[in-house]
C-alpha cells in the first residue's frame, strides 16, 4: 500500500469509514439540507490554542473530522485532558498538566498531518522545549515548514534538526519581533499569532493572512487575554502578555465546505441548502457563483444554492488569498464549469500543483486543458517558475463513470462530485482522505438523493 493509500485508510478508520473504496451511479441531481460545523482550518487551530491557557477552554460546533481526532490525539500525548461529545459537537481541553510527549507518541499521532508544526510556540511557552517529526498533508504543491522555522527563530527558539525531525528550545525565552511575510501565508501567521500572545514585548508581522479563519483564531486568543491589533494594510501587531486563561468560543462556519455542496448543486443540476452558512465569508464564492449561473438565497440560518435550470456560463477565476477567490473553492466548481457553455479559464497563484485532480475529469470526459503560462489575469510568483497552473475548461461536455482515485482533500470532494453528475458507475478509491475535512459526507450524500455502495 503506497502513502497516499495509507493516509486515506487513516483517515477514513478514524471517523469510521468501512472502506476506502465507494461505487457510484451518476446522473441523478441531489437535493434537500445539510447542517456544515465549524471550519476544518480553525478549529484544530484552537485546539492547539487551548495549550496556552492556564485553565480549561471549551470549543463549540466542533465537526467530527479526522483532523480533529489527529489533534486530539497530539493534544493527549502531551497532557492535555479531553472531552469530546461528538454529536454535540463539543470538545473541552483542560491543558493544566501539559508535559513532554515522547517521540513515538508524537509520530503515531501525527500521521500526515502538518498541525504538529503549530505546536511549537505554545509548547516552548509551557515547557521550553518541543518536537516535531517529519510532515505530511496533502500533495498540491510546496508547502515547506522553512517559514515557520524562521519565524520561530525571530523570536529566539534554537532549532536543531535531526534526523527523526525538529527538536527547538528558548534556553532565553521567546522575544516579540519584527516579521515581514513575502507571502500572506495562513500557516505562518498562525504560527505567529500563537508565539507571540506570549512572548516578550511586542509583535509586528507585515503582510499577514487575514482570512476569516485567522480572524476568528485572533477572537479566540483574544477571549484568553491576549492584546492583538489588526490593521488594514496587512499588519498585525501582538503585544505579549504573561499568562493566558482558557475561553469559551463558536467555531466559524466550514466556508470550503459550504462551497463544495454550493458545487455539488450546479454540478448534478440540483438543489442544496446549507444550513449554516451565511453571506459575508462567501461574498467573492457567491459572485462567482452567480456569474457562472447558479441561483442563491440568503437566510438566517443559511444559503440556498441551485442549478438555474438554463445553460451554465463560463467565468475567469483568479485565486488569491482572502479577500480573492479561495483556491480551496476552485476545485469542486472547475467540475460544474465543464458544463458550461463557453472557455472557462482558472488560474491558480495559491498552490502551484493544484491541477492534479483535473486528470481524472478529462478521464471521465471533460476537456481541460492545462498550462504553464499565467492566463486569464494578472502574472503571479508561478510564472515563471515552469509549474501547470492554469486550466482553461472547455464545455459543456458528458462525463461519462470511470474509476479514479482521490489525491487530495479538495480534489476528492470534487471527484465525488463528477462520479455524481456523470452518466453511469464511477468507482473512486482513497476517498478516506475527504474524512480529513468533510464531517459526515457520505450520510449527507444519502439526505441529499446520492446512489453509492460502499465495499467491504
Amino acid at each position: 500500500m503506497n502513502s497516499l493509500s495509507e493516509a486515506a485508510a487513516a483517515a477514513g478508520k478514524s471517523v469510521g469509514l468501512t472502506s476506502d473504496t465507494i461505487t457510484f451511479t451518476g446522473g441523478r441531481p441531489l437535493n434537500g439540507r445539510i447542517v456544515v460545523r465549524g471550519a476544518k482550518n480553525f478549529v484544530t487551530k484552537a485546539m492547539v490554542a487551548a495549550l496556552l491557557g492556564d485553565s480549561p477552554s471549551t470549543l463549540r460546533d466542533v465537526p467530527d473530522i479526522s483532523d480533529v481526532r489527529v489533534v486530539s490525539g497530539l493534544l493527549g500525548a502531551h497532557g492535555v485532558m479531553i472531552e469530546r461529545d461528538v454529536d454535540g459537537g463539543v470538545i473541552r481541553l483542560d491543558p493544566t498538566n501539559v508535559k513532554s510527549a515522547h517521540m513515538a507518541e508524537i509520530n503515531a499521532h501525527a500521521g500526515s498531518s502538518r498541525i504538529p508544526i503549530l505546536f511549537c510556540g505554545p509548547l516552548l511557552h509551557q515547557l521550553g522545549e518541543a518536537f516535531i517529526p517529519d510532515l505530511g498533508g496533502c500533495r498540491i504543491g510546496d508547502r515547506p515548514i522553512d517559514f515557520h522555522l524562521s519565524a520561530l527563530r525571530s523570536f529566539g527558539a534554537v532549532v536543531d534538526k535531526l534526523p527523526e525531525g525538529i527538536h527547538l528550545t528558548a534556553p532565553e525565552g521567546l522575544r516579540g519581533a519584527k516579521i515581514q511575510l513575502d507571502y500572506p501565508s495562513v500557516g505562518t501567521t498562525e504560527q505567529v499569532l500563537l508565539t507571540a500572545v506570549r512572548a516578550q514585548g511586542l509583535t509586528e508581522l507585515s503582510n499577514a493572512a487575514i482570512e476569516p479563519e485567522i480572524m476568528d483564531l485572533i477572537n479566540v486568543l483574544q477571549k484568553m487575554g491576549a492584546v492583538i491589533s489588526v490593521d488594514a494594510d496587512r499588519v498585525i501587531r501582538v503585544e505579549g502578555v504573561e499568562r493566558l486563561s482558557g475561553y469559551d468560543h463558536r467555531s466559524i462556519f466550514d466556508r470550503n465546505e459550504a462551497a463544495s455542496w454550493a458545487a455539488a448543486a450546479l454540478a448534478t443540476g440540483g438543489e442544496i441548502f446549507v444550513e449554516g452558512a451565511r453571506q459575508a465569508e462567501m461574498l467573492t464564492f457567491l459572485n462567482v457563483f452567480r456569474k457562472a449561473g447558479g441561483i442563491f438565497e440568503v437566510f438566517d440560518d443559511g444559503i440556498r444554492f441551485a442549478h438555474p435550470g438554463t445553460p451554465l456560463k463560463p467565468v475567469v477565476i483568479e485565486t488569491d488569498v482572502h479577500p480573492g477567490f479561495m483556491t480551496d473553492w476552485q476545485q469542486p466548481l472547475v467540475v460544474a464549469l465543464t458544463q458550461a457553455t463557453g472557455v472557462s479559464i482558472v488560474h491558480e497563484t495559491v498552490y502551484e500543483q493544484r491541477f492534479g485532480f483535473t486528470d481524472a475529469l478529462v478521464k471521465m470526459g471533460a476537456t481541460i486543458e492545462l498550462h504553464r503560462e499565467c492566463l486569464g489575469g494578472q502574472k503571479c510568483r508561478f510564472g515563471q517558475r515552469n509549474f501547470v497552473h492554469s486550466a482553461v475548461i472547455s464545455g459543456p461536455t458528458k462525463m461519462h463513470g470511470a474509476n479514479i482515485e482521490v489525491p487530495d482533500l479538495r480534489g476528492g470532494f470534487s471527484h465525488l462530485i463528477a462520479a455524481l453528475m456523470a452518466e453511469g458507475e464511477s468507482t473512486v478509491t482513497n476517498v478516506g482522505i475527504i474524512a480529513r475535512g468533510y464531517e459526515n459526507f457520505l450520510g449527507k450524500l444519502r439526505m441529499l438523493g446520492a446512489e453509492f455502495t460502499v465495499e467491504g
